[in-house]
């Protein structure tokens, strides 16, 4: 084995002599030397391995509310980093040039588990976020990583498209304290033309992370002009949560900007995420918010039994924190989902990159 490669979990060899990744349900099926469409993920000798494990594209300390998260420690900072690839092909991807890097010596900062623990204290971070690519490739290097965090009392997180089989989420979610899975639209046309993939193991994984874990859980859905933006699919979108997920789970509506292989589709409309938000809060969601624009309503957090503004945001920054210590509407008593503390942080909307110290 290399000393760029890291053993792999979630595979097993094939009568004809190809060994399967059964991380995600591409099921990549590799002979010696061949990358599976992750591009990280790789077959040397007779044994799947990580070829990022421990190297990241960058670090970055970020407000928690951008991951997406309002609902987990509110106005607290995240150290954010994510490694190189994906497992999907996305033709809106907006962080295209680190999921579709093949190119490895993007990945400068050379980062051991402990040391990004580490440096979430320096940095007075309550999280770490596995972001800007997806975590679902790198997952042993996320989960090493969470493990360390967690022995420091620094929670994890993941953003993730959530494409993974299920033997692998069992093991990744044990270990996430939040994860903002992005739900790329409502049909199986939209996943299977523009990302490469399929809707139903995405709606497994949320299903299975609400269900069956204690991670919390957010949904995070890119509204595209003329693709996924329309009333009917935001309904069922919204039906099927309420019936799937139930009503707290929350969810963020955002703004697509023309990026990577659709600079031809105009930016989303804001009227259109306020829309999306009106259908959603209409079947009966009750924490429904816009991102990528400025909307203070679309911001805000609002009690669901008395519709007290709550939690008050200006972009990613708290403007008003109105909870009880127990996370709680301090004007009728309806608790609050989420995971909250008696005062928000005081973080903003600042975004500090970060050099991991060796």
């Amino acid at each position: 084995m290399s000393a760029s490669s890291f053993p792999g979990r979630w595979w097993h060899r094939l009568d004809d002599g190809r060994i399967q990744c059964d991380l995600c349900p591409r099921d990549c099926k590799l002979h010696e030397g061949q990358r599976g469409h992750c591009f990280v993920r790789m077959r040397e000798g007779d044994a799947m391995v990580l070829t990022t494990y421990g190297r990241s594209s960058g670090f970055c300390v970020d407000p928690i509310e951008k991951k997406p998260l309002n609902h987990f420690y509110p106005g607290s900072s995240v150290l954010s980093f994510g490694t190189a690839g994906c497992n999907l092909a996305c033709k809106f991807c907006q962080n295209w040039d680190i999921s579709k890097a093949r190119d490895m010596d993007r990945l400068m900062d050379q980062a051991s588990p402990e040391q990004i623990a580490r440096a979430a204290l320096a940095c007075g971070s309550k999280s770490v976020a596995f972001t800007y690519n997806d975590p679902v490739i790198f997952a042993e290097y996320a989960m090493d990583a969470a493990d360390a965090c967690h022995a420091h009392g620094v929670h994890s997180v993941a953003v993730t498209a959530g494409y993974m089989r299920l033997d692998a989420a069992k093991a990744f979610y044990a270990k996430m304290d939040a994860a903002n899975v992005d739900l790329k639209a409502f049909t199986e046309e939209f996943y299977f033309r523009q990302t490469g993939a399929h809707l139903s193991p995405v709606l497994d994984t949320l299903a299975f992370i609400r269900h069956e874990t204690d991670c919390w859980l957010e949904i995070t859905t890119l509204l595209i002009p003329g693709l996924n933006d329309g009333a009917g699919e935001i309904g069922e979108l919204s039906r099927w949560m309420m019936r799937e997920l139930g009503p707290e789970v929350p969810i963020h509506f955002t703004a697509f900007h023309p990026d990577y292989k659709m600079r031809d589709i105009p930016a989303t409309p804001v009227s259109t995420l306020v829309r999306a938000r009106e259908i959603a809060i209409g079947e009966g969601l009750r924490y429904v918010y816009t991102g990528n624009v400025h909307n203070a309503q679309g911001d805000t957090t609002f009690c669901p039994g008395c519709h007290a503004a709550l939690i008050e945001r200006d972009w990613y920054r708290i403007e008003g924190y109105h909870l009880t210590a127990g996370g709680a509407c301090p004007h009728c008593g309806h608790a609050v989902a989420g995971r909250f503390e008696a005062k928000a942080g005081n973080f903003g909307s600042r975004r500090i990159p970060v050099r991991l110290a060796a």
